[in-house]
């Protein structure tokens, strides 16, 4: 399950497979048949107030990370990402779309990571819910 990522600006290509746009906002200036869009998850974007506090800090990079990571450990960001991570398993190959400026330090980085398993995943979602929840049934039947 290759997880690429990608500026909306670019061009997309066949080998992108299914794109998945990361952000709350519509890429300005792209019409959306030529963004060939699969997917929109507004849901795991940062929020506004997040989003507009890294644009004043952008030197704060891991305090973004941390607090968008708590942003997607909420209850309101599980489904789309029980949705996002049923789309990497089932794709070949999976772009995660955003529009940042900075293609190191954006929301798209955090969200690859975090599906490459490279980050713990947030407690209450993903497959860290599904083992605890095992694990609970297991230790409740004993």
């Amino acid at each position: 399950m290759p997880i690429a990522i990608k500026r909306a600006y670019e061009t997309p290509t066949p080998d992108d497979g299914f794109r998945v746009l990361v952000d709350r906002l519509w890429p300005r200036g792209i019409k959306k048949d030529d963004a060939q869009i699969d997917l929109w998850v507004r849901d795991l974007s940062p929020s506004d107030n997040l989003r507009k506090w890294f644009h004043a800090h952008t030197t704060q990079w891991l305090t973004f990370r941390r607090r968008y990571l708590a942003e997607l450990a909420q209850e309101s960001a599980s489904e789309s990402l029980e949705q996002l991570h049923e789309v990497v398993r089932s794709k070949r190959m999976v772009t995660l779309v955003y529009s940042a400026r900075d293609p190191v330090r954006n929301n798209a980085v955090v969200l690859k990571q975090l599906l490459d398993g490279a980050r713990k995943p947030p407690s209450s979602t993903g497959p860290v819910k599904e083992g605890a929840t095992a694990a609970r049934r297991a230790r409740a039947r004993r």
